[in-house]
Parts: C-alpha cells; structure tokens; sequence
C-alpha cells in the first residue's frame, strides 16, 4: 500500500502555509469498483443461461447474436465489458459446428473489447467423443477444438462430465471439471434408491470407477456389463459381471445420442433377474426417434441433465431432467471470487 507523508506548503498569495498528503510511490494502486461478473449466453441453450444467472441474482447480458443470409454468424456486445470478469454460457448442442463458432466469436469480440477475463461455460464439450485416434488418418477432433478455445483468447473453461478426462490436457489454461454424479446420487435416494437392494451398474470398462463412486454415494453394490459394439450406433451386451439377480439396477452414462446402449443393456440386465432397471445420462442427445424407443423401453427411469436442451413435447413419460444450474452458478462464483471449485464436491470430482 502507498506511505503517505505530511508536507507543508506554502500556497502562492496567501499567508501562512496549509499541510497536505504527498503520497509517495508504492508497488500498486489501489481503485474500485475491485470485480464484476457478467453473464452471456449464446443460442445453443438460452434457457440454461438464463436460470444460471437467476441462480446468481443477476441478468443475462446484452448481446446481439445473429446470422447473415450467407450463413455466417454475427457477435456483438450491446454494453461496455472492460474490465469484467465474462462467463460466455454455450453447450455443444446442435446444430454443433454453428454453435462452436459462435463460442469462438463471443470469445474474441469479448477478448477485443477488453474484458479482464474469459471464463468458457461448456456443459457438453463438443466433439469430446473424439480424444483419439481410434482408426488411422483420423483427427483427434477434441484436441483442435481445445486449440481453437484458446486462441480466440479464452482464459479459463468451465465444463461438465468429460468424456474422457485427458481432454483437460489438450489446455495450457485452467479447466474446471464439474460432475453431475453427487446431483444423480441425490436424487434416487430422495425415490429411495439406496442400500442393499441397489446395485450400481457400469455400461461398460470405461464407467468402471464412476459406477464405483456411485455406488459409494447410494450404498449399494457394483455390477459391469461387457458389450461388443456391432456399429457406431449399435452394442450387444455379452456378459453381466456382478451380482444383479433380485435386485434394482442403476446404470450411469456420461452420453447417449442413440439410447441404443442403455436399451440392450437393460434388457441383459433383466435377462440376468435384476427387478428393476433405471438409467441416468449426463448428457442427453436424444434424437426424437431414441426420445419414442426409451419410452417404449423397459426402463423403469431415465434421468437426464439439462446440458442439452430436451424437447417437453417429445419427452416420454419415463424421463425426468434435472437442472445443473445450481452447480455450475455455484461454479462461476467460486472462480469469480477466486474460491475452490473442487471444494463444492469435497474435493471429489476428479473421477476418471
């Protein structure tokens, strides 16, 4: 903080003399207002936006967002963002490629106009399916989209339930990974879910620890199901490992597009005697055609987050959509007001 030492001064024309402060040089100086957050949405999921910003007690900021008639998308903020801490809201719904490039433009025009920092908010990191190169002359697609965040000048990004968790380093920048699993484990204890008569299922070998974690949470048992993959959008389940005979079965995914999976697997698992079988997606991509299968599905429950935005006309009457709202306007403020975000899960939501 500045020293500040007394001197006195004659003033011209006047007799006698007056003290006054002469600050001497410090390392800093100080000047408010100290931060402000402001919260933009794009036109991938408005709604999500606006109940974040209701969570945090402020409105939505103005921005003009719109396409011209050769296609390309057009970004401009209607008010001053100097100096403001900006959270940009945009998931990786469809139509993806439009809304990605619309996340890259709302970044730099908020870069050019001089906010202090970007914080990406990305519920559904898009193309996080494709971390690898699982085929030759492939790209790694999750990668360049990390590449591309970052140079249109994003300081930090704020998702939700990777695909995979070495996307966090595709960044050189802060990555905040949020989990929806606490969320689920909640909400089938609240329908009773729990104990014994539970038992947490993983779909396959990469949900292992997830279903491990989850079980802990609801205080039930671990079962995995090994499936063959005939096509990009089709699975046969061959084996049930684990005890699931008599028992209420809780499978957990982190994506769904075609609900192919969760149908074959809950099926296997009632061939092999489970009462009951319920199923929680992270991120809903649901095509009206696989909306109509899971509702004619066997599926006692499926519960879904509002990462994507899900049609209420075409919702079956088996689903039910929990809002990650709270968390991640928790999230946002933890990062404004430079707290732990890891400590809104007990430190728990590294789970890969």
């Amino acid at each position: 903080m500045e020293s500040v030492t007394a001197t006195e001064v004659a003033l011209p024309g006047l007799e006698g003399s007056q003290v006054v402060s002469d600050p001497a040089p410090g390392h800093w100086i100080e000047r408010g207002p100290w931060k402000r957050l402001m919260v933009f949405a794009g036109r991938s999921h408005p709604e999500l936006a606006a109940r974040i910003a209701e969570q945090l007690g402020v409105e939505p900021g103005e921005v003009t967002l719109s396409t011209f008639a050769n296609d390309e998308s057009y970004c401009r903020y209607d008010e001053s963002i100097r100096g403001a801490d900006v959270f940009i809201v945009q998931t990786g719904a469809p139509p993806v490629d439009k809304n990605l490039m619309e996340l890259l433009l709302m970044i730099q025009a908020a870069k050019l106009a001089s906010a202090k920092r970007i914080t990406a908010v990305i519920p559904w990191f898009p193309y996080s399916r494709q971390d690898r190169k699982a085929k030759p002359r492939e790209p790694i697609s999750a990668r360049l989209v990390a590449d591309m965040l970052q140079l249109a000048g994003v300081d930090r990004v704020l998702t939700m339930d990777l695909h995979a968790g070495q996307i966090q380093g595709f960044f050189t920048i802060p990555v905040d990974h949020m989990t929806a699993l606490q969320l689920f484990a909640t909400h089938f204890r609240d329908l009773g879910l729990a104990g014994d008569g539970v038992v947490s299922v993983a779909p396959d070998v990469g949900r292992a620890k997830h279903a491990v974690r989850f079980g802990e949470m609801v205080e039930a048992e671990f079962a995995i199901m090994h499936k063959t993959r005939m096509a990009a959008d089709r699975v046969e389940v061959t084996e049930v490992t684990g005890r699931v005979r008599d028992k209420i079965a809780i499978v957990g995914d982190d994506v769904s597009t075609t609900g192919g999976t969760l149908i074959a697997g809950a099926q296997a698992l009632l061939e092999h005697g489970a009462n009951e079988v319920n199923v929680f997606v992270t991120h809903a991509l649901f095509s009206d055609q696989a909306l109509e299968q899971l509702g004619n599905s066997d599926i006692k429950r499926v519960v879904v987050t509002d990462t994507i935005p899900v049609d209420p006309r075409r919702q079956p009457d088996n689903m039910t959509v929990l809002s990650i709202s709270g968390l991640l306007a928790e999230a946002i403020m933890n990062v404004f007001s430079d707290e732990s975000v890891s400590g809104i899960f007990g430190g728990e939501n590294q789970l890969f």
